[in-house]
């Protein structure tokens, strides 16, 4: 069961314990988790190509500018985490900094985000686990795949309920293999690039590549570039969700964030090198901007790079590189819900825990469940939106890490005056993050407005935009009415504004926490 009684004004932290299991966890499952979370085999394969669409062979330098404001907002979740633990992360923290009605909505878009990339997921599992046994035919069956994606979902769910050591183990394994061969797809392609014996749409790199100026690179292909990037980028804050289940909770899920932010740096700038050194950014044959393999450039072009037994590698890389992510989403997004119940921002019943695996029971597998339905939903409309899709939850992200790095530098301004490290770290890097991905937010929500971007159009208005827009403005409609369902939440009957807990453990005023 969940304790929902808010802590008394001279607690020691005002952090609503919920059942979890504590101490679980340690500095490298969280990093795995963190990484695993980002599903680095299947983003790449899914987005390389609408990136390489947007801005050519910029794609590097999107990949680099991409990872800024990660990294900054990444400091966001490690000061706050280190301020106060719970496992509700941006929701809480926006809720305490900017007021109940921001964090409901941010934990809203952190859910429908979740939501949607688990159908993502769920398809590229099922897709490729049929191909990976060579029946192409039902890869291309669109109700055999979705009904074993749906089971992919089910699977996943299964473990993320059963244990979070056990999905930690689950993750190592994943994640090994699928970078493993990464490395050795990008290692292959780049020495054919130099041996001459990749083909002619072969280029070699170039630093021209990492020059965000020239080229034709306009604003509105560097926002719209940049926010896929983000994408590839998003799932790092799952080491912070199981912070309540970390050891040294206050330190560790921090570090994991960061770190995780790197290593995704490094993975993502070799395989983008790589194939696009290897294929080209043309759309004819294995060029990255293919139509033909838009939506899956690592298949496209991974029998050309590694032969028929390098196929199944890459077919193996983003299949584990999907469940894993499946399974690392669904993690973070049932931990968001129980905080939320715990504070009684959505129905009690979200909030329980199991007494024997101590892991989210309803939350876990409501969302397990949900996921599967949006799922069906989405193949029985428009089973060709996966790009729209994409664009769509960049500007969710966008939406949620920004706030957070907001709230940091809002929580910890007066740090400025504590020294140069607090500063940098706890105000201005956040600020920097939160201010990059509001821009980018603004830019393309309004470019998204029109027809002509992305790939769907539905009642005259652009894909992207009602996918993103039209979500979060769906979640303001649902804030009310549970406004007027339930307003103990919003009338700060379980939750305080403006509080965090100091590493002293004192209950202070967010503007006067010190280190």
């Amino acid at each position: 069961m969940t304790t929902t009684t808010p802590a008394p004004a001279d607690a020691p932290s005002p952090v609503v314990r919920k059942g979890l299991k504590v101490g679980a966890i340690g500095l490298v499952s969280s990093v795995v988790i963190g990484v695993a979370s980002t599903a680095p085999g299947y983003s790449l394969a899914a987005t390389l190509g609408y990136v390489a669409q947007d801005v050519a062979a910029k794609a590097p330098i999107i990949m680099l500018i991409a990872f800024v404001p990660m990294l900054f907002i990444s400091y966001a979740y490690k000061a706050l985490n280190n301020a106060d633990p719970d496992c509700g992360t941006s929701f809480t923290w926006v809720a305490r900094i900017f007021g109940r009605h921001s964090g409901w909505l941010t934990g809203w878009v952190i859910v429908v985000a979740d939501v949607i990339v688990m159908a993502n997921l769920a398809q590229i599992a099922g897709q490729y686990t049929f191909s990976l046994f060579g029946q192409h035919d039902l890869a291309g069956n669109t109700a055999a795949v979705t009904i074993l994606g749906s089971l992919w979902i089910v699977l996943m769910t299964v473990i993320a309920w059963v244990g979070i050591e056990l999905s930690a183990r689950t993750q190592v394994i994943l994640l090994s293999l699928e970078l493993l061969i990464l490395a050795i797809f990008a290692v292959v392609a780049l020495v054919k690039v130099y041996a001459g014996t990749a083909g002619d749409q072969a280029i070699h790199p170039s630093l021209s590549w990492f020059n965000p100026f020239g080229g034709g690179l306009t604003l509105s292909a560097l926002s719209a570039g940049f926010l896929l990037a983000v994408f590839i980028y998003w799932g790092w804050d799952s080491a912070v969700a199981a912070n309540e289940e970390t050891a040294n909770t206050r330190i560790t899920p921090g570090r994991a964030a960061v770190l995780a932010t790197i290593v995704l740096l490094v993975t993502y700038l070799l395989v983008t090198v790589a194939a696009q050194a290897f294929a080209g950014v043309g759309d004819q044959g294995i060029g990255l901007t293919n139509p033909e393999h838009q939506d899956d450039t690592l298949s496209g072009i991974g029998e050309a790079a590694l032969g028929g037994w390098g196929v199944k590698l890459l077919i193996l890389a983003v299949l584990s590189s999907a469940a894993a992510s499946a399974q690392t989403t669904i993690l973070p997004t049932a931990r968001t819900t129980l905080s939320m119940a715990a504070y009684k921002a959505l129905p009690k019943a979200f909030g329980t825990v199991h007494p024997k695996y101590q892991t989210p029971t309803v939350s876990t597998w409501a969302f397990g469940l949900v996921s599967i339905a949006f799922y069906g939903l989405l193949t029985w409309l428009s089973p060709a939106s996966l790009g729209d899709l994409i664009a769509s939850i960049g500007l969710l992200i966008a939406f949620y890490y920004g706030l957070t790095g907001f709230a940091s530098a809002w929580a910890f301004r007066k740090e400025i005056r504590a020294g140069w490290k607090p500063a940098l770290q706890k105000v201005i890097l956040p600020l920097l993050g939160g201010v990059i991905l509001l821009v980018a937010f603004i830019k393309t929500a309004i470019d998204s407005w029109s027809t002509d971007f992305g790939n769907t159009s539905p009642f005259g208005i652009g894909g992207v935009f009602l996918l993103g827009i039209g979500s979060i403005l769906l979640g303001v409609v649902f804030m009310i009415v549970w406004n007027v369902v339930a307003p103990a939440y919003f009338r700060g009957g379980t939750m305080r504004e403006g509080i965090v807990v100091t590493e002293s453990g004192a209950v202070v005023p967010a503007e006067e926490v010190t280190p």
